[in-house]
Parts: structure tokens; C-alpha cells; sequence
């Protein structure tokens, strides 16, 4: 990172693009026929708009030649990093990677596969200079699948309701982040990292910029149903006590029946017989023990969470190896 510049407010108008420097980092998995042309494409935009650039390209357990591609392209091109991970973590802790090998004043991320165009990321620079922390690209047509949109509406209501998301306030994957933000995100104690959920609680002022979503020109996504599956349940599970409180009011709710349903047992027995003798003792018993097996399981959960939260790995991923590019002075 630089000596920064007096930092982009509002109140002194947009600061000078040219004055700060820039990573930008993308997850790669599985795109070897692609990412060669998103490198060029990404350098020729900040070279042309007169940018600094760093680029960090993470191989994120990829099964083609992706890592061999990435890598030979940071052996010969001035400012570009490859780091490959151990095996396939997933993209945010790729993406905390990649914000940890950062060193711009602001950091953007984006994906391999051009559907973010490189020429777009001036804009969201452009809105970041207006002063504010954090901005995420707010697609105009986005160019997925039926169930990627439906996955997306489910995450955007989780979003607003744990991390508080404002309703005028649209998130995606393409994003810059203010170094003070990014600084926020990596030193924040989770096994389990959410990259938008972590910028919009470690960021007060945010925006929204609309950028260009271009189909995939090679190959298909690598998003699937499961992995979307698996986000909402990171989500839900690492960031929010809901799951557990529902589970625990249902416990009580179910707990408070079971006794409701022992004292009727009891009256029903006093009031007009049993036919089975020992069976209302039996029952009332049941009921009453597995009320409150049911309350205290769900009271233990609440310490188990919290305890889990607290002695949470930091250490989420695994560098197996790292190749830096050369320096701009050199041929």
C-alpha cells in the first residue's frame, strides 16, 4: 500500500482516480480456457485509463490447467500475482486470500470469466472517488440461469436481515473495498468468511453503481444449485443466531405441549379411568422428561455456538504456492 492520499469525502467532491493505487482480485477455478484473455483484457483497461495495478489471481483447488496458466502469465507480466491453494476452499476464502495479498488502497474483486467486463471496474473507481467505503456493481440485466436469480433473492433477504442491508442497497461479487474496510475483513476472527456480508458490517458508506453482465463467452458456471445451498447455510449458521433460536423456541413451544399434554394425561386418569393400568403414569412421565430434554438441548445449543464462534481457526486456506511478476523496470 502507498503512502494514501488525503482519502476521498463527500463534502471535498470526487478525488483523482490517478492518486491511488488498485488490486484487484479474482478467485479462479476451472478456466483455463478464459482467464488468459480476463489477465490481458484487466491490464490493457488500467494501463489505457492510466491506473496502478495489482493483480491477484488465486487458483482456488482448480482440476484443469488453470495454475499453470495463471502462473506463466505472473512470470511475465509486471504486476500480476498467481497464488495456488492447497485444494478448492470455495470463492470467499479464496477471495480473503486474495484481500490478504493485496496491497492497493483499494481493493476490487471480480470473477474469471469476463461476465464482470474488466472496462467496467472504472466505474465502479469512479463512484468509490465520491468518497464512499464500500461500492457494489448493480448489474443491469444479469446473464444467469432462472435458479442463480431465485438464490440471489434468497441471499439478499438473509443479507438484510442479518447484516443489515439497506433495501435501496444492491450487493454482488463485483465490488472495490476501501483499504480500511479490507484492513476490517481480514483481521476478523471467522472460519467461515462471507465477503459481502463482512463489507457491508465492517463499512458504514456504501453505494451502488450500474455495470454492464455479459454472458460467459466460454464454458458454463461453476455456481451450482449445491454451492448456493451451502452459501445460505454459511451464512445463516456462521453470522446469525436465527437457526438456533427457532430451533429453540420450537423447543420450548414442543417442551410446553408435552406438558400441557402430561397434565391432561393426569386429569383424564383422575377423571374418568384408565383401562391400561400404568399407562397414564407412563405417559405423563414421557412427557414430562422429554419436554425437558427437548429445552435443555436447545438451551446447550446456544453455549455450543457461542463457544464455537469463540475458538474459531482464523487459518481458513492453505497457500501451496505463490509466483510474483516482475517489476515494471524490468524487460
Amino acid at each position: 500500500m502507498t503512502d494514501a492520499p488525503t482519502r476521498p469525502s463527500p463534502s471535498s467532491g470526487p478525488a483523482d482516480a490517478r492518486d491511488f493505487t488498485y488490486s484487484v482480485v479474482i478467485p479462479v477455478f476451472n478456466s483455463e480456457r478464459i482467464v488468459a484473455t480476463t489477465i490481458d483484457r484487466t491490464v490493457e483497461v488500467f494501463r489505457d485509463a492510466g491506473l496502478r495495478l495489482e493483480l491477484i489471481l488465486v487458483n482456488d483447488g482448480s482440476e484443469d490447467r488453470s495454475w499453470e496458466v495463471i502462473a506463466e502469465k505472473a512470470r511475465t507480466t509486471p504486476g500480476v500475482v498467481a497464488v495456488d491453494l492447497l485444494t478448492n476452499y470455495g470463492q470467499h476464502h479464496a477471495n480473503v486470500v486474495g484481500l490478504r495479498e493485496s496491497t492497493g488502497d483499494y481493493v476490487i474483486t471480480m470473477d474469471d470469466d469476463l461476465q464482470n467486463p474488466p472496462d467496467q471496474a472504472l466505474l465502479l473507481i469512479e463512484r468509490a472517488m465520491e468518497g464512499y467505503d464500500v461500492v457494489f456493481g448493480r448489474f443491469e440485466t444479469k446473464q444467469a440461469a432462472g435458479y442463480r436469480r431465485l438464490g440471489s433473492r434468497m441471499i439478499g433477504l438473509i443479507n438484510r436481515r442479518v447484516f443489515g442491508q439497506p433495501a435501496n442497497l444492491s450487493v454482488s461479487n463485483f465490488r472495490i473495498l476501501r483499504r480500511d474496510v479490507v484492513q476490517r475483513i481480514i483481521s476478523s476472527r471467522t472460519a467461515h468468511p462471507y465477503i459481502t456480508g463482512q463489507a457491508l458490517m465492517y463499512s458504514s458508506n456504501r453505494a451502488n453503481v450500474d455495470v454492464r453482465h455479459d454472458p460467459r463467452p466460454v464454458g458454463s458456471s461453476n455456481y451450482n444449485l449445491l454451492r448456493i445451498v451451502r452459501l445460505v447455510a454459511t451464512i445463516l449458521f456462521s453470522y446469525s443466531s436465527f437457526p438456533l433460536r427457532l430451533g429453540a423456541l420450537l423447543g420450548f413451544v414442543v417442551a410446553g405441549l408435552s406438558f400441557l399434554f402430561g397434565a391432561y394425561l393426569l386429569i383424564d386418569r383422575v377423571v374418568t379411568g384408565s383401562r391400561v393400568p400404568g399407562w397414564t403414569s407412563l405417559m405423563v412421565l414421557m412427557s414430562i422428561f422429554n419436554g425437558f430434554s427437548i429445552m435443555l438441548l436447545s438451551i446447550l445449543g446456544e453455549y455450543v455456538v457461542r463457544t464455537l464462534n469463540a475458538v474459531s481457526d482464523p487459518v481458513t486456506s492453505h497457500v501451496a504456492d505463490r509466483v510474483r511478476g516482475p517489476s515494471e523496470t524490468q524487460g
